[in-house]
């Protein structure tokens, strides 16, 4: 499939699930930030985070982790989110660097940015700036962010490698990539590498966690780790597969293990000074 194929797929679920929330209903996906019907996407917020927020946000989130809660965020940084959807993870960004510091938001859909935007000015929140732009070419100068924060989006991208050097351009020396994502150990059938709805549900982009690390270096940067945060089986396959076009009863039990939350981090080295 092509880049062009896989990213306008992706635009329009997403836009599909921003709609569906601005106009009072589930998301594309069912509610299940709030209900926890969904093995990929649900409980990841505790209680007192979805209570500081509009229901809006937390209705409109399509993530696989919580990566506000794992990046640790201090006061004054400044943050940026690589697909920021409905805004959830900017917002809460936001109040951990406090009103010295800044979040900034990244969204290629319109209907999601109008979205985030809406959910911003219900929350009051001030430090937050939402970008339109594309996580292959993000709209920020070299040296400009101390935290990219991201959540179940750079495994959606065709251009892994490009992201991940952007990602580097616009850390600063000594800034820290702390992303959530979906990851793989081990082969996935080809069935659900070549579907672009199941690209488009989190599923077939994901990279195996070695491949994930072997290019996190190849952009540049150190301190590599994965942890996974959830391990799939099998019949939590069948949730996310279901109406997608595949042979899931076929498909479930070679899942079973190989698909992972998990939280990606890495450092961009400090800049060294010749003696």
């Amino acid at each position: 499939m092509s880049d062009t194929n896989v990213k306008e797929a992706v635009r329009e679920r997403y836009a599909q699930a921003a709609r569906h929330v601005s106009e009072g209903r589930p998301s594309c996906c069912g509610n299940a930030a709030l209900e926890g019907s969904e093995p990929i996407t649900s409980n990841l917020y505790d209680v007192s985070e979805k209570g500081m927020l509009p229901e809006a946000a937390v209705l409109a989130s399509l993530g696989c982790g919580n990566p506000t809660a794992l990046a640790q965020l201090a006061p004054g940084e400044t943050v940026l989110d690589l697909g920021s959807g409905g805004g959830i993870d900017v917002l809460l960004s936001a109040r951990r660097v406090g009103p010295t510091g800044k979040a900034y938001g990244l969204d290629m859909t319109d209907d999601m940015l109008a979205l985030a935007r809406e959910n911003q000015k219900q929350a009051g929140v001030e430090n937050v700036e939402f970008l339109k732009g594309e996580i292959e070419a993000i709209p920020l100068p070299d040296n400009s962010v101390d935290v990219i924060i991201s959540n179940c989006v750079i495994n959606l991208s065709g251009d892994k490698d490009r992201v991940l050097r952007e990602a580097f351009r616009v850390l600063k020396p000594g800034g820290r990539f702390a992303v959530s994502d979906i990851v793989t150990r081990g082969e996935i059938p080809d069935d659900i590498r070549k579907n672009v709805l199941a690209w488009a549900g989190c599923i077939a982009g994901a990279l195996e966690e070695g491949e994930y690390a072997g290019k996190l270096a190849a952009a540049g940067f150190e301190a590599i780790g994965i942890e996974p945060t959830r391990l799939y089986r099998g019949e939590d396959a069948r949730e996310f597969l279901s109406g997608k076009g595949i042979d899931v009863d076929a498909i479930a039990g070679q899942l079973d293990g190989k698909l992972m939350s998990a939280f990606v981090r890495a450092v961009k080295p400090k800049a060294r000074c010749c003696a």
